[in-house]
């Protein structure tokens, strides 16, 4: 059965486990919460050290999983048995082991909680042994998050461990992590060790733990090129040449392209309430409206026409196509330029 992440973890926070859970997609976090949970919830302590086994899909054969999963727990009424990284296993989904596999999701151990985590990519859909995890067992498919609702996840992830967090800061953290969850967390958890409940996430903490500069980073380029503030435009682009790792070319052409494509979407909407405008542009808040509001006022309809063009150029630039030797720093300045006129 098909089932949503947070669907599952408020079963097992219940205290309803099944047989058979099978893992699986590109984005590990969920699969780790719920892998993490068992592994923590499902047995007593005292009775973890017979009754639970965690292994590797890399170190097992389908006869040592099957083994361990046919086992009887030792005075318990369940054992444990987590498969980790299974898509490192040489023998699943091969054929001559497959059936061995088909007939244990068939008749589980009812006593044996089996957990299969499939990590970082979908495992084929049009397989029999596919169709029947999902006809038997709990199967959870976990897909990337879309960047649109990133900053409302990284809110709410925040906000359920009892801390708030800055829009700016939010939007550091997405710049430069990227949509991959598992990362995100890791570095909000550390974030957390040094706060206490009710404190605030600020982008100075971001800049000091994370690694992102709070002036030089692509917000900050955004804003500078709104208020055709060049001297700054240029301080940000000097930092960036002096520090190439601090931004990296594809990402802030990929930013400037969504904030352009925001700002096509809603040049002939502003009429619209604040609410109603960043609902229109794809935004979580009205936080940065204002800051739209000024861009509509500087760009036009058919100059911000133009730019997405340059903006399209330079990413095949950065591609390495219509350019001989392509250059980071002079894509970057040229798009620049051409984005101030």
């Amino acid at each position: 059965m098909l089932q949503s992440p947070e669907t599952i973890l408020a079963e097992l926070k219940k205290g309803n486990f099944a047989p058979i859970y099978f893992l699986h997609g590109e984005e590990s976090f969920y699969i780790d919460e719920i892998t993490n949970y068992i592994e923590k919830y499902a047995l007593k302590d005292e009775q973890k050290s017979f009754n639970q086994t965690i292994a590797y899909g890399r170190d097992l054969t389908m006869g040592n999983l099957l083994n361990y999963a046919r086992r009887f727990p030792i005075m318990s009424e369940r054992q444990v048995l987590i498969v980790k990284e299974l898509q490192e296993m040489s023998e699943w989904g091969k054929a001559d082991t497959q059936k061995l596999i088909e007939n244990y999701i068939k008749n589980p151990q009812p006593s044996t909680i089996l957990v299969l985590a499939y990590k970082h990519k979908t495992f084929n859909k049009n397989t029999n042994l596919y169709k029947l995890l999902e006809k038997h067992c709990i199967v959870v498919e976990t897909k990337r998050i879309a960047e649109s609702k990133l900053p409302e996840w990284i809110t709410q992830y925040v906000a359920q461990r009892g801390v708030s967090i800055e829009p700016k800061a939010v939007l550091m953290i997405q710049e430069a992590l990227g949509n991959e969850l598992s990362k995100i967390s890791n570095e909000i958890d550390k974030l957390l060790l040094n706060l206490k409940k009710g404190e605030k996430i600020t982008p100075h903490m971001v800049e000091t733990n994370i690694g992102i500069s709070k002036d030089y980073n692509v917000f900050e380029l955004q804003k500078a090129l709104v208020s055709r503030n060049r001297s700054q435009v240029y301080r940000i682009l000097k930092y960036w040449e002096a520090n190439p790792k601090a931004q990296a070319l594809i990402p802030t052409i990929a930013f400037l392209f969504q904030y352009f494509t925001k700002l096509l979407a809603g040049i002939e909407l502003a009429h619209l309430s604040d609410a109603e405008l960043a609902q229109a542009i794809g935004l979580n808040s009205t936080h940065f409206i204002k800051e739209y509001r000024e861009a509509f006022c500087v760009f036009n309809l058919n100059r911000i026409i133009e730019i997405i063009g340059h903006i399209r150029t330079a990413d095949l630039h950065a591609k390495g196509i219509g350019v001989a030797n392509p250059n980071d720093s002079a894509i970057l300045k040229e798009l620049i330029y051409k984005i101030l006129g």
